[in-house]
């Protein structure tokens, strides 16, 4: 099988060093026992049926590791714990050993790739989502690193907010809040196979649905934004504007249909965030200021494609076609748009959910170092804002 832009990558070095970024990252996290050790047992495999089982568990486990590191219960490695690069890079090296693996026993390219489907979603926490049956449910998204033909040592400060995230507790009026996380990857073609939905569509239908796993209280998305910003997005819009994603791939138009999931018909162009925006306001985080970021780009009603009739208006007008929402137009504010779009198609109006756009990084000068104490500052401030933002969220939830 052909590796993906991603995959390719893993043999690439920082300057001025010569050890490929992805073994850096995975050395420094102390994972190259699970990187190496998978990738030994791959060509050990006697069928199908043991491989894919047997993968998909190395895939949960890398999961559940790096959850435990970033949280203190696991201490390996030499890197910060808030650090979510190895995590993404781990996965990255050992889901290109099994595209390039060849086994001792006949494999269909179809049977390949769906190995390769399990591995990713145990990988990402999707498998590995799951409450307890008092008390109500968040479910958060964070998503891998991007932008790394920019540089290859880039951090996603949401990807490393859901690996503190996954497993907190919030007490409230109303009981306790168990938040989980999942989470997600930064392409195209993911998103068009559903891979969104499929995260949080299990705990958004009904009973009737043999998918369902449980009733879900709220939901929130996370991504990077600018530098010094939080921002509770107001609206999410239903197209792509065309920037590369981590294959490289360009994407322009109506964001594609979740077919295999409920959504309302047609497909709303703007979805408005059900966040309790003020309570998270008003929690008084830092060290950002945290606002309620509106403001879309539309195509007035009945002209669209036309580049003349594009305007800009704090919120959409009747019968407009989406063009850019507050939080653009890349695949931060489609998670938005799908997350929501499959909360009102299984009939969720009022149930709190939308989006949080958060502060980017500053890196070290230096452009062969890995991380440096202020770089690990930097981060942890803007994550463990993220994570007091998201509990304030938490506590206005009701089961």
């Amino acid at each position: 099988m052909m590796l993906t832009v991603e995959e390719q990558r893993t043999t690439l070095s920082l300057p001025g060093r010569t050890t490929p970024v992805a073994r850096d990252f995975v050395e420094a996290a102390g994972f190259e026992g699970l990187v190496d050790d998978f990738t030994a047992k791959l060509t050990g495999h006697a069928g199908v049926t043991e491989a894919a089982a047997a993968i998909r568990t190395a895939g949960a486990t890398l999961w559940t590791t790096a959850v435990d590191r970033a949280q203190g219960r696991l201490t390996s490695g030499t890197i910060d714990p808030y650090d979510d690069r190895p995590l993404y890079w781990a996965r990255t090296s050992m889901s290109r050993a099994i595209r390039e693996w060849e086994p001792s026993f006949p494999l269909t390219n179809l049977q390949h790739r769906a190995i390769l489907r399990q591995f990713d979603y145990a990988s990402r926490g999707i498998d590995a989502v799951s409450f307890p049956d008092d008390g109500a449910k968040l479910l958060v998204s964070g998503f891998d690193t991007y932008s790394l033909d920019d540089s290859l040592r880039h951090s996603n400060p949401s990807g490393a907010s859901a690996l503190q995230l996954d497993g907190r507790t919030v007490r409230t009026p109303y009981g306790e809040v168990t938040i989980r996380t999942v989470m997600l990857p930064v392409n195209w073609t993911d998103f068009d196979q559903g891979v969104v939905e499929d995260a949080f569509g299990p705990w958004l239908v009904g009973p009737e649905d043999p998918r369902h796993r449980g009733a879900l209280d709220a939901l929130m998305t996370i991504s990077q934004t600018r530098r010094g910003a939080m921002h509770i997005e107001k609206w999410a819009g239903g197209f792509r504007g065309g920037t590369p994603d981590n294959n490289r791939a360009l994407n322009w138009g109506p964001i594609s249909a979740s077919a295999l999931w409920p959504q309302p018909q047609p497909s709303p162009q703007f979805i408005e965030t059900t966040l309790p925006y003020d309570a998270m306001i008003a929690a008084g985080s830092g060290p950002w200021p945290v606002t309620l970021n509106p403001g879309i780009t539309e195509w007035p009603a009945g002209t669209f494609p036309d580049p003349d009739a594009l305007r800009t208006a704090p919120d959409p007008s009747p019968g407009a076609h989406a063009a850019s929402a507050p939080g653009s137009n890349y695949l931060s504010n489609e998670s938005m748009y799908r997350t929501n779009r499959l909360r009102l198609g299984s009939g969720h109006p009022t149930m709190p959910g939308g989006h949080l756009h958060i502060s980017a990084l500053e890196y070290p000068t230096d452009a062969s170092a890995l991380t440096s104490p202020e770089f690990e500052a930097d981060r942890k401030a803007v994550v463990d804002q993220t994570v007091a933002l998201v509990e304030a969220a938490g506590k206005t939830v009701r089961p």
